[in-house]
C-alpha cells in the first residue's frame, strides 16, 4: 500500500472517529514531553482521545524466555509514567498496555488481536521476539496499525517497507551485527577456526549470513538449536569435534548458559563471542546458577567473552544516559535494581516519545508512520549510532561497538562501527555521543510544521 493510499484510509478513519466523538478542549501549552500545538486536542484516530494515547505490546512475562525479557516492559512503563507526570505528549497521557504471550506465537496472535480489536490501541510498540512477532506481522500491516520498534533484530521489520509499511525495527539488525563481528574476526583472529552456534530461525540465519560475508572460509561448523529443547550436548560436541577454537553464538541468554555448562562438561574451551542478545552477564550468571543447581555460582566462566553493544549498559554508571535513566527508574520504577533489560525498555520508550511528538498534535496512524520515515534518521538519543529510517528503509540503528568481558567489567576493544545490510561497507562512526536533555524527555517538533 502506498503512502498516499495509506494516508487516505487513515484520514477516512480519523474523520469517522471525530464525527462520532465530540472533540472539545485539550491543552494548548508547551509543557511536558510533547510540544504544544496551539489548538485543541481532538480524537484524531483509533487509540487517540483528547487526553490519552493508548499503546500496546506483547512480551514473555512467563515461560522460558521470561528471564530478562519480562523486565523490558517495566522499563518502558517507568519511562512513560515519568513522561505522564511531566505533562505527557501534547498534554495527553500515555496509556500503556502490555500482555503476556509466553514467547508462544499462537499466544502472540491472541493477545495482539485483543490489543488491536478490543483495547483499540493507537500503535503496537516494542513487541518482542522474531518467531512471536512474525505471527502478527501481516495482521498489523493489513489493519493499518503502526508496529513500532520491534524488540528483535530480524530483517523482517525494516527491509521491506513496501510489503510491511507500518512496521519499524529499532535495534541493530542481526545481519549487520554479523558483518561487524565477521570483519572483527577476519582482522583480529585470521587463523581462527570458527564454529557457529545458532538459534534455528531468522535470528540465527541473519547473523550467519552477515558473519559469512567476511569469514566464510574460516567457518568449520555451524550448528543450530530449537528454542525449547534444552539439550545442546550434540551441538557443542559437534563444534568441539570440528576443531573450532572460536565460537560465535547468535542465541538467547538461556542458551548462553546452556552452551557454557555443556562446554564445561566436555572440557571444551574455545574463544566465545556471543551476539548482543545473549550476552547480558548478570542474567546469564543467574541462569548458570539455576541450571547447574549452584555448581556454577556466577558468570565468571564468561571471563574473556567478546560481545557487541548498541546501547550504553548499567556497568557504565558514568554514562550520562545511564545516569538519567537510573534517576528516572529510582523515581518511577518498582524498587528493584536497574538492569540492561529495563534500560533497553526505557531507551526504546524514549524513541517512542520522539515519534509521537514528531507525529503532531492530532495525529493519525499514518502521520506517525510518515513522521518516522521523514525525520527519524535525525533523532538523537541513547543509541550508540544513528537510525536508518526513510521511506525506503524501516531499519533501526546500524552500528555497534565490540567489547571483551574482563572479570565483571566490559572493556571496549573496537569502537562503534556502522553498516547496513547487503554490500554496504563497514565504517567507523565519526559522530559524537549525545547527552540526554536535562529533564530526560525529548522535544521533537512536528514533522510537518
Amino acid at each position: 500500500m502506498s503512502r498516499s493510499s495509506r494516508r487516505l484510509v487513515s484520514l477516512f478513519a480519523a474523520a469517522t472517529v471525530v464525527s462520532s466523538v465530540a472533540a472539545c478542549g485539550g491543552g494548548d501549552d508547551d509543557s511536558g514531553g510533547g510540544g504544544g500545538g496551539g489548538g485543541a486536542n481532538e480524537a484524531s484516530d483509533i487509540g487517540i482521545t483528547e487526553d490519552s494515547i493508548k499503546l500496546g505490546a506483547h512480551y514473555p512475562l512467563t515461560g522460558v524466555a521470561a528471564p530478562g525479557y519480562s523486565e523490558i516492559p517495566l522499563g518502558v512503563d517507568a519511562y512513560f509514567d515519568y513522561v505522564n507526570e511531566n505533562g505527557g505528549v501534547y498534554d495527553r497521557q500515555i496509556d500503556y498496555i502490555y500482555r503476556d504471550d509466553a514467547y508462544n506465537p499462537t499466544n502472540t496472535s491472541q493477545v495482539v488481536n485483543q490489543l488491536v480489536l478490543e483495547d483499540e490501541v493507537f500503535a503496537i510498540v516494542g513487541g518482542l521476539g522474531t518467531p512471536t512477532h512474525s505471527a502478527v506481522l501481516d495482521f498489523l500491516n493489513s489493519e493499518g496499525v503502526p508496529d513500532l520498534f520491534v524488540s528483535s533484530g530480524s530483517l523482517l521489520w525494516g527491509d521491506d517497507p513496501e510489503t510491511n509499511p507500518y512496521t519499524f525495527g529499532w535495534q541493530t539488525d542481526y545481519m549487520s551485527e554479523g558483518k561487524i563481528i565477521g570483519q572483527y574476526i577476519a582482522e583480529e583472529f585470521p587463523d581462527a577456526k570458527v564454529g557457529l552456534f545458532l538459534q534455528d530461525d531468522d535470528f540465527g540465519e541473519d547473523g550467519e549470513a552477515g558473519v559469512r560475508e567476511y569469514i566464510d572460509d574460516q567457518i568449520v561448523a555451524a550448528v543450530r538449536y530449537t528454542p525449547g529443547n534444552t539439550n545442546v550436548g550434540p551441538q557443542i560436541a559437534e563444534l568441539q569435534a570440528s576443531g573450532a577454537d572460536f565460537v560465535v553464538g547468535f542465541n538467547v541468554p538461556s542458551y548462553t548458559a546452556l552452551s557454557q555448562l555443556t562446554a564445561l562438561q566436555l572440557g571444551y574451551d574455545p574463544q566465545w563471542f556471543y551476539s548482543n542478545v545473549g550476552s547480558d552477564t548478570e542474567l546469564v550468571g543467574r541462569l548458570l546458577a539455576n541450571f547447574s543447581q549452584g555448581a556454577v555460582g556466577d558468570a565468571s566462566v564468561l571471563d574473556g567473552m567478546l560481545t557487541t553493544d548498541y546501547l550504553p549498559t548499567v556497568d557504565a554508571p558514568d554514562d550520562p544516559w545511564v545516569q538519567k535513566f537510573q534517576e528516572i527508574w529510582e523515581s518511577n520504577g518498582d524498587g528493584s535494581d536497574l538492569t540492561n533489560y529495563k534500560l533497553y525498555g526505557m531507551s526504546m520508550a524514549y524513541t517512542t516519545i520522539q515519534a509521537l511528538q514528531a507525529a503532531g498534535q492530532n495525529p493519525t496512524r499514518d502521520d506517525l508512520v510518515e513522521a518516522i520515515e521523514t525525520v527519524g534518521a535525525e533523532w538523537e538519543g541513547p543509541l550508540l549510532a544513528p537510525f536508518r529510517y526513510s521511506e525506503d528503509s524501516h531499519m533501526g540503528t546500524g552500528g555497534m561497538s565490540i567489547s571483551r568481558l574482563v572479570g565483571t567489567t566490559a572493556e571496549e576493544v573496537r569502537p562503534v562501527m556502522i553498516t547496513d545490510i547487503g554490500d554496504a561497507e563497514i565504517e567507523e562512526w565519526d559522530g559524537e555521543e549525545t547527552a540526554p536533555p536535562e529533564n530526560g524527555i525529548p522535544d521533537e517538533p512536528a514533522f510537518n510544521e
